[in-house]
């Protein structure tokens, strides 16, 4: 079995991954990008701003208001699309640089609970708690 050596600072812990694991990890993550990826572009195409005929089209007050309500709904949604993105393509970057599930403020273990509801975690429940404060 190949070992990856996760890189920490030297004060902090060390631990060894087996490839095999972070593996199926990587492919997991690499599945919910392209569904994140598919949903923000389906969701670029609902958008009521993006349709031509809404340039030509002199619409009643309650139409307009519609669509503003559905233009700022699906720019919300597109912007958590994007902030999901960004966590998980910096948890794929950990996974292959072999540090994923250490906790990048006190390089302990994450626990395996958190990563399985929440796999782009990169800080451990205590840390995560202090930054909140």
């Amino acid at each position: 079995m190949s070992k990856v050596k996760a890189k920490s600072n030297p004060k902090k812990r060390k631990f060894w991954f087996p490839t095999d694991l972070l593996s199926p990890i990587g492919e997991f993550l690499s599945e919910q990008l392209k569904k994140l990826e598919r949903r923000k572009n389906k969701l670029e195409e609902e958008d009521p701003f993006t349709d031509d005929a809404r340039a030509t089209d002199n619409a009643a007050v309650d139409a307009e208001a519609a669509e503003q309500y559905g233009h700022a709904r699906i720019s919300a949604l597109r912007k958590d699309i994007d902030r999901k993105i960004v966590q998980i393509r910096k948890a794929l970057a950990r996974v292959k640089i072999g540090n994923y599930g250490i906790c990048e403020n006190c390089g302990k273990m994450i626990d395996t609970d958190r990563l399985m509801v929440y796999p782009e975690a990169t800080l451990c429940i205590k840390c995560e708690k202090k930054r909140e404060k």
